[in-house]
């Protein structure tokens, strides 16, 4: 898929983020974890069928600072604090949107806190991975909102410990507990699809063979 495709969605996707986190962000109270659902199993192998087989480039030029986090949301709360609020059980917020109380349960690992700073925002394909499949030759307004993003199941709160793991690799080198790895992998495709990223073959091996067992 042409790189230029995500700048034409851009507009579309900055107001839905907008709106949804508006209505994640109204006072306070009990909220589950919310990714948002990614594609089915079959719309997943669907996609993963058109994503271009590519080796990995560019890799030495990656720098996280091309990819600008966290921007403002809505009033005074940015994206990883409006992640912190939709992923989370119970949670309060002070009036720099910061939270002051609640609980988060790590889908990677299911570790539990009520510390909301021991918790990442996690990018599900992490931005270096991204950068090395396409995002390299994007502009940076393409690479703020997919640092952003949050209407693909792109970003969710998980342990410092588990994010750590993970670093930049991709599924065919790591993947969260057994349980959650049907919805990573889905999620995983459906993000690479939308940006019109591709995958390497091991990666492609990985993903085929997860799908198929979901």
């Amino acid at each position: 898929m042409p790189a230029n495709r995500p700048l034409r969605r851009t507009a579309a996707a900055v107001a839905t983020a907008l709106l949804t986190a508006t209505a994640l962000l109204a006072g306070t109270g009990s909220a589950e974890a919310a990714l948002p659902t990614p594609v089915s199993t079959a719309t997943a192998k669907t996609y993963l069928a058109t994503l271009s087989v590519t080796a990995e480039s560019h890799t030495s030029t990656y720098d996280r600072a091309l990819f600008p986090l966290w921007i403002t949301v809505s009033g005074t709360c940015n994206t990883r604090e409006t992640v912190l609020k939709r992923d989370g059980s119970g949670v309060s917020v002070d009036s720099a949107c910061a939270a002051v109380s609640g609980s988060w349960t790590s889908v990677y690992d299911g570790a539990t806190t009520t510390n909301s700073s021991s918790f990442d925002i996690d990018h599900l394909v992490p931005l270096a991975e991204a950068w090395r499949s396409g995002a390299w030759a994007w502009s940076t307004a393409q690479r703020q909102a997919f640092a952003n993003d949050l209407t693909r199941p792109q970003l969710l709160a998980v342990s410092a410990s588990s994010n750590r793991s993970k670093g930049d690799q991709d599924p065919s080198t790591w993947l969260p507990q057994a349980s959650y790895r049907c919805t990573y992998t889905r999620a995983w495709v459906q993000v690479k699809h939308y940006y019109g990223l591709s995958v390497d073959s091991a990666e492609k091996s990985a993903l085929t063979s997860l799908l198929n067992g979901c």
